[in-house]
């Protein structure tokens, strides 16, 4: 099946409030699990976030890890208004900040980070590129890398099936980007060949459930 793209950013406020609604404990601290279980030396340093949207999964994760310090990006304001507020109301201020950041980055490299995850930010690009490369940017040598997306389902009786499974009890906006969000997914054969352009060709590629791959492994300079 042809990947279908959907919009690189969700900064519709209905569509974001729909999002921040939804109940994705599951799949979060799935996403939490997975890191901590790769990479269990890694318990202090300072994290990169691409396309942490509401920072759920920051937030999970700055909890289960104590000693990490996490940054995340995104380039939607309605998704950052909303961070900002979960992220006080946690009392994670100390350790959480969000910038607004649109892919590809063009600005000016401050700094190179302990760590670099993301989950679900693949799929929104039209070039995938940009996230592999944006890694390059920002990752130090050896650091953790841990990224989490959807993969693209055989056909469209398939999205609609996990939509049912997974979304049935969500509201009609989340469950239509659900779908979207599915048929614009790559597959682990197309993300397999993205990673051998941009030379890290040794990440290593998990099927973590019936609809999200994982791409993980210490970053090499």
């Amino acid at each position: 099946m042809e990947r279908v793209p959907e919009p690189e950013l969700m900064d519709d406020p209905e569509h974001v409030i729909a999002y921040h609604r939804a109940d994705f404990s599951e799949p979060h601290n799935a996403f939490v699990n997975h890191f901590v279980k790769r990479f269990p030396g890694f318990t202090n340093g300072e994290v990169l976030d691409l396309g942490c949207g509401t920072c759920d999964v920051v937030i999970r994760l700055a909890r289960a890890l104590p000693g990490i310090r996490i940054t995340g990006i995104d380039g939607s304001h309605a998704m950052l208004d909303i961070a900002r507020a979960e992220i006080e109301r946690h009392g994670l201020s100390e350790r959480i900040t969000v910038k607004r950041v649109t892919l590809p980055y063009e600005g000016p490299v401050s700094e190179r980070f302990d760590a670099i995850i993301s989950n679900s930010l693949l799929h929104h690009l039209r070039d995938p590129h940009v996230l592999w490369k944006t890694i390059r940017i920002f990752a130090k040598d050896g650091a953790p890398v841990f990224i989490v997306d959807l993969m693209r389902p055989e056909d469209r009786l398939q999205a609609e099936e996990l939509v049912r499974l997974y979304a049935a009890d969500e509201s009609p906006i989340l469950q239509r980007d659900f779908y979207n969000s599915l048929m614009a997914s790559y597959t682990v054969e197309e993300i397999e060949a993205q990673l051998m352009d941009e030379g890290m060709g040794y990440m290593n590629i998990d099927t973590i459930s019936d609809r999200h791959v994982a791409i993980w492994g210490r970053f090499r300079q």
